[in-house]
């Protein structure tokens, strides 16, 4: 029994790849460390390879299918196994999938000429390779009420490659394959936070001793998904058209209306979990500034897409990321002081980021400096944190 145990533990892969969060947490927090600074260095050296994508393009897709990508593939591949009760993708296939994720930031770097070449299919195979991964385990399970994930995955694909085809002047975009990324991303949110927010909340207080009832609403969730998914339809084929901002306005609300549902006044003695609720409201209040925007013009509210990325995204994920990592390595559900300051910092730079410009437009660069600093910041100091805890073994061994 002794040579056995001793034989799979010789087989058995490294801690930093038996679960897909631990390389692609690692990977998203980097990337997010990384690419901001060399987007600011670029506006103040006034320098940009001139065979590279425009700066702002590089970026748009860098925060969604390299950082954006990176999370969501770290979320499920942890995720499918407890929905399933199945192994995790681990080993060599967990390494391949992260080698293709590396690729595909190679053949986007600025400098390298690569996204002019059929090597940008590198980037584009990530989230079919992804969804291949989980799908093994879903279809196997007959999980159908996660099946919608595999969809979900199959549209960012398709955005991604409507991306490279116009920039390799294969076809002439309908839409923009950016903005309808956001929004699959966007849905996604609504899905999984609608879940798991609730969930963590309801143990956290419970752990505390609070008895609380936080009762599903079948209406609420419906009515916020249905407007998510309206506003990813309509922004497909009219997005700055009044019908599109009611559709904002509409998703503000519903999800504003769960939001209060989940006592999160409870939590502010809990940053790991007000951390999820904020997330989660960063994502209401961009569609209230998207609303405001096209329905009135509002000057203040004309970066409201930075509100949605930098605010909503880049909260909900590093509050996911700290969350999961603590629970899957078998340590205790509570931050470092370290990390509550990640999370303010991703929060400041996120409002930097959309009311510095608007506020004072004569300072653009220096305000999205300091933008990119905060939220740059934060995942710095997560890495800080959490690489150990995500290359080493579970604490509970």
């Amino acid at each position: 029994m002794a040579e056995t145990a001793a034989k799979r533990a010789r087989s058995a892969p490294p801690a930093f790849l038996t679960y897909g969060f631990r390389p692609f947490f690692v990977f998203a927090a980097a990337w997010a460390a990384v690419s901001l600074p060399v987007l600011v260095g670029a506006f103040w050296l006034g320098r940009w390879p001139a065979d590279a994508l425009p700066p702002a393009s590089w970026h748009g897709h860098e925060m969604l299918f390299g950082f954006v990508a990176a999370a969501i593939a770290g979320f499920l591949l942890t995720a499918v196994p407890t929905w399933t009760s199945s192994p995790p993708v681990a080993g060599a296939r967990l390494a391949a999938l992260a080698v293709l994720w590396v690729a595909g930031r190679a053949v986007m770097m600025p400098g390298l000429g690569l996204h002019d070449t059929p090597l940008v299919l590198l980037d584009a195979a990530f989230f079919p390779a992804v969804a291949a991964a989980i799908g093994v385990s879903l279809v196997g399970a007959r999980n159908y009420r996660n099946y919608q994930f595999l969809l979900l995955l199959a549209v960012l694909t398709a955005a991604n490659l409507l991306f490279h085809a116009a920039r390799l002047g294969w076809l002439e975009p309908l839409l923009d394959p950016l903005r309808l990324a956001v929004n699959v991303v966007v849905l996604m949110i609504g899905v999984i936070g609608g879940r798991i927010v609730p969930l963590f909340t309801r143990n956290a207080l419970l752990r505390e001793g609070v008895q609380v009832a936080i009762p599903a609403s079948a209406w609420a969730e419906r009515t916020s998904i249905a407007a998510l998914l309206a506003i990813l339809i309509v922004d497909a084929v009219a997005p700055q058209t009044a019908l599109a901002g009611w559709l904002a306005l509409a998703g503000a609300v519903s999800l504003g209306l769960r939001l209060v549902r989940w006592h999160g006044h409870r939590t502010l003695g809990m940053p790991i979990v007000w951390v999820l609720h904020a997330g989660f409201a960063w994502v209401a209040a961009a569609l209230a500034l998207k609303a405001a925007w096209l329905l009135l013009g509002a000057p203040w509210a004309v970066n409201w897409l930075h509100a949605m990325t930098a605010g909503a995204f880049g909260t909900m994920v590093l509050g996911v990321m700290t969350r999961v990592a603590l629970g899957h390595t078998g340590r205790p559900l509570v931050v470092a002081r370290t990390i509550v300051a990640a999370y303010w910092l991703v929060m400041i730079g996120a409002a930097a980021r959309v009311a510095g410009p608007a506020l004072a437009p004569g300072l653009y660069v220096q305000a999205l400096t300091i933008a990119a600093a905060c939220w740059a910041g934060a995942f710095a100091l997560f890495l800080v944190i959490y690489v150990p805890i995500l290359v080493g073994p579970r604490s509970d061994a």
